[in-house]
Protein backbone atom coordinates (compact mmCIF):
# COMPACT_ATOMS: atom_id res chain seq x y z
CA UNK A 1 0.00 0.00 0.00
CA UNK A 2 0.92 3.50 -1.31
CA UNK A 3 2.31 5.92 1.72
CA UNK A 4 -0.52 9.19 2.18
CA UNK A 5 0.92 11.93 -0.29
CA UNK A 6 1.76 15.06 1.48
CA UNK A 7 -2.05 16.96 0.31
CA UNK A 8 -3.57 13.50 1.93
CA UNK A 9 -2.02 13.92 5.06
CA UNK A 10 -2.15 18.07 4.98
CA UNK A 11 -6.03 17.11 4.27
CA UNK A 12 -6.06 15.05 7.27
CA UNK A 13 -4.41 17.44 9.59
CA UNK A 14 -6.35 20.62 8.57
CA UNK A 15 -9.58 17.84 9.25
CA UNK A 16 -8.06 17.22 12.82
CA UNK A 17 -7.95 20.85 13.35
CA UNK A 18 -12.00 21.60 12.64
CA UNK A 19 -12.56 18.76 14.68
CA UNK A 20 -11.30 20.82 17.80
CA UNK A 21 -12.50 24.23 16.84
CA UNK A 22 -15.95 24.92 18.97
CA UNK A 23 -17.74 25.29 15.33
CA UNK A 24 -16.87 22.34 13.68
CA UNK A 25 -16.27 19.97 16.07
CA UNK A 26 -19.64 19.34 16.95
CA UNK A 27 -22.40 18.62 14.14
CA UNK A 28 -24.95 16.65 15.95
CA UNK A 29 -27.57 19.30 17.59
CA UNK A 30 -30.99 19.23 17.10
CA UNK A 31 -33.82 21.62 15.73
CA UNK A 32 -34.83 22.37 19.08
CA UNK A 33 -31.06 23.42 20.31
CA UNK A 34 -30.91 26.23 17.39
CA UNK A 35 -34.61 27.57 19.70
CA UNK A 36 -32.12 27.61 22.65
CA UNK A 37 -29.26 29.06 21.82
CA UNK A 38 -31.49 31.93 19.11
CA UNK A 39 -33.86 33.16 21.87
CA UNK A 40 -30.72 33.62 24.07
CA UNK A 41 -28.92 35.12 21.62
CA UNK A 42 -31.69 37.90 20.93
CA UNK A 43 -33.57 38.19 24.24
CA UNK A 44 -30.93 40.03 26.02
CA UNK A 45 -31.44 42.33 29.05
CA UNK A 46 -32.04 45.09 27.04
CA UNK A 47 -35.82 43.46 26.58
CA UNK A 48 -36.13 45.81 29.71
CA UNK A 49 -35.61 49.64 28.65
CA UNK A 50 -38.08 48.86 26.07
CA UNK A 51 -40.35 50.19 27.87
CA UNK A 52 -38.35 53.32 27.89
CA UNK A 53 -37.95 53.17 24.12
CA UNK A 54 -41.14 53.21 23.63
CA UNK A 55 -41.50 56.59 26.13
CA UNK A 56 -38.46 58.55 23.73
CA UNK A 57 -40.59 57.44 20.24
CA UNK A 58 -44.08 57.55 20.93
CA UNK A 59 -46.91 55.38 20.41
CA UNK A 60 -46.44 55.70 16.51
CA UNK A 61 -43.00 55.25 15.51
CA UNK A 62 -42.72 52.87 18.89
CA UNK A 63 -45.53 50.36 17.37
CA UNK A 64 -43.97 50.87 14.11
CA UNK A 65 -39.94 50.48 15.20
CA UNK A 66 -40.79 47.71 17.29
CA UNK A 67 -42.70 45.02 14.29
CA UNK A 68 -41.03 46.21 11.37
CA UNK A 69 -37.66 45.57 13.34
CA UNK A 70 -39.41 42.02 14.25
CA UNK A 71 -40.37 41.30 10.49
CA UNK A 72 -36.96 42.80 9.11
CA UNK A 73 -35.06 40.75 11.13
CA UNK A 74 -37.02 37.39 10.86
CA UNK A 75 -36.74 37.92 6.89
CA UNK A 76 -33.04 38.63 7.10
CA UNK A 77 -32.60 35.95 9.44
CA UNK A 78 -34.24 33.24 6.71
CA UNK A 79 -31.89 34.29 4.30
CA UNK A 80 -28.95 33.49 6.42
CA UNK A 81 -30.55 30.23 7.16
CA UNK A 82 -31.12 29.69 3.36
CA UNK A 83 -27.33 30.77 2.28
CA UNK A 84 -25.45 28.30 5.03
CA UNK A 85 -25.60 25.56 2.24
CA UNK A 86 -26.06 28.12 -0.82
CA UNK A 87 -23.30 26.10 -2.67
CA UNK A 88 -23.60 22.13 -2.73
CA UNK A 89 -21.52 20.06 -1.01
CA UNK A 90 -20.64 22.95 1.33
CA UNK A 91 -21.05 24.78 4.50
CA UNK A 92 -20.36 28.33 4.95
CA UNK A 93 -19.93 27.64 9.27
CA UNK A 94 -19.33 31.05 10.09
CA UNK A 95 -20.21 34.63 9.27
CA UNK A 96 -16.84 35.64 7.42
CA UNK A 97 -17.10 32.65 5.20
CA UNK A 98 -20.26 33.60 3.79
CA UNK A 99 -18.92 37.45 3.41
CA UNK A 100 -16.10 35.93 1.78
CA UNK A 101 -18.13 34.26 -0.65
CA UNK A 102 -20.35 37.14 -1.47
CA UNK A 103 -17.48 39.59 -1.56
CA UNK A 104 -14.48 37.79 -2.17
CA UNK A 105 -11.18 36.05 0.41
CA UNK A 106 -9.94 39.40 1.52
CA UNK A 107 -12.60 41.99 0.79
CA UNK A 108 -15.64 39.93 2.70
CA UNK A 109 -13.05 39.27 5.37
CA UNK A 110 -12.64 42.70 6.13
CA UNK A 111 -16.35 43.49 5.76
CA UNK A 112 -17.59 41.19 8.08
CA UNK A 113 -15.18 40.41 10.49
CA UNK A 114 -14.33 44.13 12.51
CA UNK A 115 -18.58 44.39 12.60
CA UNK A 116 -19.07 40.68 14.28
CA UNK A 117 -15.93 41.60 16.35
CA UNK A 118 -17.73 44.96 17.92
CA UNK A 119 -20.97 43.41 18.38
CA UNK A 120 -19.69 40.21 20.02
CA UNK A 121 -16.88 41.58 21.82
CA UNK A 122 -19.13 44.56 22.89
CA UNK A 123 -22.20 42.18 24.00
CA UNK A 124 -19.71 40.14 26.35
CA UNK A 125 -18.63 43.80 27.63
CA UNK A 126 -22.02 44.93 28.48
CA UNK A 127 -23.45 41.04 29.72
CA UNK A 128 -20.33 41.37 32.39
CA UNK A 129 -21.25 44.81 33.31
CA UNK A 130 -25.80 43.79 33.35
CA UNK A 131 -24.84 40.64 35.06
CA UNK A 132 -22.71 42.64 38.08
CA UNK A 133 -25.03 45.08 38.08
CA UNK A 134 -28.32 42.54 38.38
CA UNK A 135 -26.52 40.44 41.04
CA UNK A 136 -25.65 43.70 42.93
CA UNK A 137 -29.48 44.60 42.69
CA UNK A 138 -30.23 41.46 43.86
CA UNK A 139 -28.09 41.55 46.84
CA UNK A 140 -29.38 44.73 47.92
CA UNK A 141 -32.87 43.53 47.77
CA UNK A 142 -32.41 40.70 49.79
CA UNK A 143 -29.73 41.74 52.65
CA UNK A 144 -31.08 42.67 55.79
CA UNK A 145 -31.32 46.58 56.29
CA UNK A 146 -28.18 48.09 57.52
CA UNK A 147 -26.05 45.77 55.82
CA UNK A 148 -22.51 47.63 54.27
CA UNK A 149 -22.62 48.79 50.48
CA UNK A 150 -20.35 46.28 48.31
CA UNK A 151 -19.25 48.36 45.27
CA UNK A 152 -20.73 47.03 41.59
CA UNK A 153 -16.89 45.81 40.99
CA UNK A 154 -16.90 43.42 43.24
CA UNK A 155 -20.09 41.87 41.68
CA UNK A 156 -18.61 42.27 38.10
CA UNK A 157 -15.57 40.42 39.07
CA UNK A 158 -18.27 37.56 41.02
CA UNK A 159 -19.93 37.22 37.32
CA UNK A 160 -16.49 36.69 35.88
CA UNK A 161 -15.14 34.25 38.10
CA UNK A 162 -18.28 31.83 36.66
CA UNK A 163 -17.09 32.78 33.31
CA UNK A 164 -13.63 31.44 33.74
CA UNK A 165 -14.85 28.30 34.03
CA UNK A 166 -17.81 28.26 31.78
CA UNK A 167 -15.23 29.37 28.90
CA UNK A 168 -13.76 26.05 28.84
CA UNK A 169 -16.53 24.39 27.66
CA UNK A 170 -15.57 23.51 24.09
CA UNK A 171 -18.49 23.95 22.15
CA UNK A 172 -21.92 25.22 21.20
CA UNK A 173 -23.52 21.83 21.95
CA UNK A 174 -21.65 21.61 25.30
CA UNK A 175 -23.43 24.96 26.59
CA UNK A 176 -27.04 23.55 25.43
CA UNK A 177 -28.38 23.00 29.09
CA UNK A 178 -26.82 26.69 30.33
CA UNK A 179 -28.52 28.30 26.60
CA UNK A 180 -31.99 26.33 27.76
CA UNK A 181 -31.52 27.75 31.11
CA UNK A 182 -31.21 31.32 30.25
CA UNK A 183 -33.79 30.88 27.17
CA UNK A 184 -36.47 29.93 30.48
CA UNK A 185 -34.89 33.19 32.27
CA UNK A 186 -35.60 35.30 29.11
CA UNK A 187 -39.00 34.20 29.23
CA UNK A 188 -39.64 34.15 33.11
CA UNK A 189 -37.81 37.79 33.66
CA UNK A 190 -39.98 39.46 30.70
CA UNK A 191 -42.96 37.83 32.01
CA UNK A 192 -42.61 38.78 35.73
CA UNK A 193 -41.93 42.71 34.29
CA UNK A 194 -45.25 43.17 32.20
CA UNK A 195 -47.32 41.10 34.84
CA UNK A 196 -46.26 43.07 37.66
CA UNK A 197 -46.93 46.14 35.53
CA UNK A 198 -50.41 45.15 34.75
CA UNK A 199 -50.74 44.32 39.14
CA UNK A 200 -48.94 47.60 39.78
CA UNK A 201 -52.03 49.03 37.63
CA UNK A 202 -51.99 52.42 35.03
CA UNK A 203 -50.97 55.73 36.43
CA UNK A 204 -49.68 54.18 39.58
CA UNK A 205 -46.17 56.13 39.32
CA UNK A 206 -47.77 59.05 37.31
CA UNK A 207 -48.45 62.28 39.00
CA UNK A 208 -51.98 62.37 40.57
CA UNK A 209 -52.64 58.75 38.68
CA UNK A 210 -52.93 60.77 35.11
CA UNK A 211 -50.26 58.63 32.91
CA UNK A 212 -48.88 61.20 30.71
CA UNK A 213 -47.52 60.10 27.16
CA UNK A 214 -45.85 63.26 26.00
CA UNK A 215 -41.88 62.70 25.67
CA UNK A 216 -39.89 63.84 28.39
CA UNK A 217 -37.17 66.37 26.40
CA UNK A 218 -37.93 70.09 26.76
CA UNK A 219 -35.81 70.76 23.60
CA UNK A 220 -36.32 69.62 20.35
CA UNK A 221 -32.74 68.96 20.15
CA UNK A 222 -32.86 66.71 23.14
CA UNK A 223 -36.27 65.10 21.81
CA UNK A 224 -34.50 64.19 18.09
CA UNK A 225 -31.22 63.11 19.69
CA UNK A 226 -33.37 60.60 22.63
CA UNK A 227 -35.74 59.91 19.39
CA UNK A 228 -32.41 58.22 17.64
CA UNK A 229 -30.45 56.72 20.74
CA UNK A 230 -34.22 54.62 21.35
CA UNK A 231 -34.32 53.54 17.42
CA UNK A 232 -30.99 52.00 18.28
CA UNK A 233 -32.21 50.87 21.45
CA UNK A 234 -34.79 49.13 19.59
CA UNK A 235 -32.68 47.96 16.52
CA UNK A 236 -29.86 46.10 18.72
CA UNK A 237 -32.80 44.19 20.52
CA UNK A 238 -32.35 42.08 17.68
CA UNK A 239 -28.72 41.45 17.09
CA UNK A 240 -29.20 37.50 17.35
CA UNK A 241 -27.78 37.09 13.46
CA UNK A 242 -24.12 37.18 14.71
CA UNK A 243 -24.37 33.64 15.53
CA UNK A 244 -26.64 32.04 13.55
CA UNK A 245 -24.47 30.81 10.01
CA UNK A 246 -22.50 29.49 13.71
CA UNK A 247 -25.25 28.03 15.71
CA UNK A 248 -26.33 26.34 11.82
CA UNK A 249 -22.77 24.75 11.59
CA UNK A 250 -24.06 22.25 14.80
CA UNK A 251 -26.30 20.68 12.83
CA UNK A 252 -26.10 17.54 10.79
CA UNK A 253 -26.56 17.98 7.31
CA UNK A 254 -27.09 15.63 4.13
CA UNK A 255 -28.14 16.32 0.30
CA UNK A 256 -31.96 14.71 1.31
CA UNK A 257 -32.08 16.35 4.87
CA UNK A 258 -30.05 19.76 4.49
CA UNK A 259 -29.76 21.60 7.84
CA UNK A 260 -31.80 24.86 7.30
CA UNK A 261 -35.12 22.81 7.45
CA UNK A 262 -34.55 22.07 11.18
CA UNK A 263 -32.42 25.13 11.45
CA UNK A 264 -35.69 27.31 10.35
CA UNK A 265 -37.71 25.55 12.97
CA UNK A 266 -35.56 26.37 15.39
CA UNK A 267 -35.67 30.30 14.45
CA UNK A 268 -39.13 30.02 14.17
CA UNK A 269 -40.03 28.77 17.41
CA UNK A 270 -37.17 31.13 18.79
CA UNK A 271 -38.71 34.67 17.40
CA UNK A 272 -42.63 33.72 18.38
CA UNK A 273 -40.41 33.55 22.27
CA UNK A 274 -39.34 36.98 21.18
CA UNK A 275 -42.64 38.35 20.34
CA UNK A 276 -43.98 36.56 23.46
CA UNK A 277 -41.04 38.45 25.67
CA UNK A 278 -40.73 42.00 23.50
CA UNK A 279 -44.20 43.01 22.62
CA UNK A 280 -45.85 43.08 26.50
CA UNK A 281 -42.87 44.44 27.81
CA UNK A 282 -42.69 47.11 25.78
CA UNK A 283 -46.02 48.20 24.80
CA UNK A 284 -47.84 47.27 28.43
CA UNK A 285 -45.05 48.92 30.48
CA UNK A 286 -44.96 52.04 28.17
CA UNK A 287 -48.93 52.28 28.55
CA UNK A 288 -49.11 51.66 32.66
CA UNK A 289 -46.59 54.22 33.25
CA UNK A 290 -46.28 56.34 30.80
CA UNK A 291 -43.07 58.55 30.46
CA UNK A 292 -42.94 58.08 34.03
CA UNK A 293 -41.39 54.38 33.33
CA UNK A 294 -37.45 54.16 34.25
CA UNK A 295 -34.60 52.98 31.48
CA UNK A 296 -34.94 49.93 33.27
CA UNK A 297 -38.91 48.91 34.26
CA UNK A 298 -37.59 46.41 36.98
CA UNK A 299 -36.39 49.89 38.64
CA UNK A 300 -39.77 51.17 38.46
CA UNK A 301 -41.61 48.29 39.60
CA UNK A 302 -39.67 47.85 43.14
CA UNK A 303 -41.86 45.82 44.29
CA UNK A 304 -42.73 43.09 45.70
CA UNK A 305 -39.32 43.03 46.84
CA UNK A 306 -39.17 39.00 46.57
CA UNK A 307 -40.26 38.91 42.89
CA UNK A 308 -38.09 42.05 41.72
CA UNK A 309 -34.75 40.09 43.58
CA UNK A 310 -35.90 36.96 41.47
CA UNK A 311 -36.36 38.81 38.21
CA UNK A 312 -33.01 40.48 38.51
CA UNK A 313 -31.69 36.71 39.34
CA UNK A 314 -33.20 35.31 36.76
CA UNK A 315 -31.58 38.57 34.25
CA UNK A 316 -27.63 37.36 35.83
CA UNK A 317 -29.00 33.34 34.58
CA UNK A 318 -29.91 34.86 31.33
CA UNK A 319 -27.00 36.52 30.79
CA UNK A 320 -24.40 33.95 31.59
CA UNK A 321 -25.78 31.86 28.79
CA UNK A 322 -25.48 35.01 26.34
CA UNK A 323 -22.13 36.13 26.95
CA UNK A 324 -21.31 32.01 26.54
CA UNK A 325 -23.48 32.29 23.11
CA UNK A 326 -21.87 35.70 21.45
CA UNK A 327 -18.63 34.43 23.09
CA UNK A 328 -18.13 31.14 21.20
CA UNK A 329 -17.41 32.75 17.89
CA UNK A 330 -14.43 34.58 19.23
CA UNK A 331 -12.92 31.56 20.47
CA UNK A 332 -13.30 29.93 17.36
CA UNK A 333 -11.78 33.03 15.62
CA UNK A 334 -9.23 32.95 18.24
CA UNK A 335 -8.64 29.59 18.50
CA UNK A 336 -8.58 29.19 14.57
CA UNK A 337 -5.78 32.38 14.30
CA UNK A 338 -3.50 30.34 17.48
CA UNK A 339 -3.13 27.14 15.18
CA UNK A 340 -3.80 28.30 11.95
CA UNK A 341 -1.66 31.04 11.16
CA UNK A 342 0.98 31.34 14.61
CA UNK A 343 0.89 27.02 14.29
CA UNK A 344 0.05 26.96 17.83
CA UNK A 345 -0.52 23.10 19.01
CA UNK A 346 -4.66 22.51 19.88
CA UNK A 347 -4.75 21.28 23.31
CA UNK A 348 -6.31 22.07 26.83
CA UNK A 349 -3.57 24.36 27.74
CA UNK A 350 -3.94 26.81 24.91
CA UNK A 351 -7.87 26.80 25.11
CA UNK A 352 -7.39 27.72 28.73
CA UNK A 353 -4.87 30.61 28.54
CA UNK A 354 -6.70 31.87 25.25
CA UNK A 355 -10.27 32.04 26.65
CA UNK A 356 -9.51 33.23 30.34
CA UNK A 357 -7.45 36.16 28.76
CA UNK A 358 -10.67 37.10 26.91
CA UNK A 359 -13.13 36.78 29.73
CA UNK A 360 -10.57 38.97 31.89
CA UNK A 361 -10.58 41.18 29.18
CA UNK A 362 -14.33 41.74 28.81
CA UNK A 363 -14.27 41.96 32.81
CA UNK A 364 -11.70 44.55 32.76
CA UNK A 365 -13.25 46.63 30.11
CA UNK A 366 -16.76 46.05 31.55
CA UNK A 367 -15.31 47.70 35.10
CA UNK A 368 -12.97 50.84 33.80
CA UNK A 369 -15.61 52.05 31.81
CA UNK A 370 -18.81 52.88 33.58
CA UNK A 371 -20.81 54.23 30.55
CA UNK A 372 -20.09 51.68 28.14
CA UNK A 373 -23.81 51.57 27.32
CA UNK A 374 -23.33 54.86 25.47
CA UNK A 375 -20.21 53.00 23.42
CA UNK A 376 -21.91 50.29 22.77
CA UNK A 377 -25.00 53.09 21.03
CA UNK A 378 -21.97 54.40 19.48
CA UNK A 379 -19.98 51.48 17.48
CA UNK A 380 -22.97 49.52 18.04
CA UNK A 381 -24.95 51.10 15.48
CA UNK A 382 -21.95 50.62 12.56
CA UNK A 383 -22.24 46.74 13.26
CA UNK A 384 -25.49 45.79 15.01
CA UNK A 385 -27.53 47.35 12.38
CA UNK A 386 -25.48 46.01 9.30
CA UNK A 387 -24.73 42.39 10.38
CA UNK A 388 -28.51 42.38 11.09
CA UNK A 389 -30.61 44.55 9.31
CA UNK A 390 -28.89 44.77 5.38
CA UNK A 391 -26.06 42.61 5.12
CA UNK A 392 -27.33 39.20 4.78
CA UNK A 393 -29.71 41.32 2.16
CA UNK A 394 -26.76 42.79 0.08
CA UNK A 395 -25.26 39.32 0.27
CA UNK A 396 -28.29 37.78 -0.67
CA UNK A 397 -28.34 39.55 -3.83
CA UNK A 398 -24.85 39.34 -4.37
CA UNK A 399 -25.22 35.37 -4.20
CA UNK A 400 -29.29 34.64 -5.30
CA UNK A 401 -28.82 37.04 -7.39
CA UNK A 402 -32.98 37.51 -8.05
CA UNK A 403 -34.64 39.05 -11.04
CA UNK A 404 -34.49 43.28 -10.65
CA UNK A 405 -37.69 44.97 -9.63
CA UNK A 406 -39.31 41.45 -8.21
CA UNK A 407 -40.54 40.61 -4.93
CA UNK A 408 -37.36 39.49 -3.75
CA UNK A 409 -35.17 42.19 -5.31
CA UNK A 410 -37.74 45.27 -3.95
CA UNK A 411 -38.23 43.67 -0.24
CA UNK A 412 -33.74 43.50 0.02
CA UNK A 413 -33.74 47.03 -1.13
CA UNK A 414 -36.04 48.50 1.44
CA UNK A 415 -34.15 46.23 4.32
CA UNK A 416 -31.41 47.53 3.11
CA UNK A 417 -32.20 51.42 3.38
CA UNK A 418 -33.98 50.87 6.50
CA UNK A 419 -30.95 49.21 7.97
CA UNK A 420 -27.96 51.92 6.24
CA UNK A 421 -30.35 54.96 7.69
CA UNK A 422 -30.47 52.94 11.01
CA UNK A 423 -26.42 52.67 10.97
CA UNK A 424 -26.23 56.19 11.06
CA UNK A 425 -28.73 57.84 12.79
CA UNK A 426 -28.49 55.22 16.30
CA UNK A 427 -24.82 56.79 16.95
CA UNK A 428 -25.35 59.79 16.84
CA UNK A 429 -27.74 59.59 19.59
CA UNK A 430 -24.71 57.29 21.35
CA UNK A 431 -22.24 59.93 20.39
CA UNK A 432 -24.49 62.50 22.14
CA UNK A 433 -24.61 59.89 25.45
CA UNK A 434 -20.62 59.87 25.42
CA UNK A 435 -20.30 63.60 25.05
CA UNK A 436 -22.43 64.20 28.37
CA UNK A 437 -21.07 61.07 30.33
CA UNK A 438 -17.58 62.42 29.64
CA UNK A 439 -17.96 66.03 31.31
CA UNK A 440 -18.10 63.68 34.57
CA UNK A 441 -16.41 60.70 33.57
CA UNK A 442 -14.06 58.94 36.08
CA UNK A 443 -12.23 55.74 35.07
CA UNK A 444 -12.95 52.50 37.38
CA UNK A 445 -15.80 54.54 39.04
Amino acid sequence: MAPPSAAAMAAEKERAIDDWLPITSSRNAKWWYSAFHNVTAMVGAGVLSLPFAMSELGWGPGVAAMILSWVITLYTLWQMVEMHECVPGKRFDRYHELGQHAFGEKLGLWIVVPQQLIVEVGVCIVYMVTGGKSLKKFHDLVAPAGAPEIRTTYFIVIFASLHLVLSQLPNFNSITGVSFAAAVMSLSYSTIAWVASVHKGRGSAAVGGVVDYSLTASTATGRTFNFLSALGDVAFAYAGHNVVLEIQATIPSSPDKPSKKPMWRGVVLAYIVVAICYFPVAFLGYYIFGNAVDDNILITLEKPRWLIAAANMFVVVHVIGSYQIYAMPVFDMLETLLVKKMRFKPGLPLRLIARSLYVLFTMFVGIAVPFFGGLLGFFGGFAFAPTTYFLPCIMWLAIMKPRRFGMSWCMNWFCIIVGVLLSVLAPIGGLRSIIVNAQSYKFFS
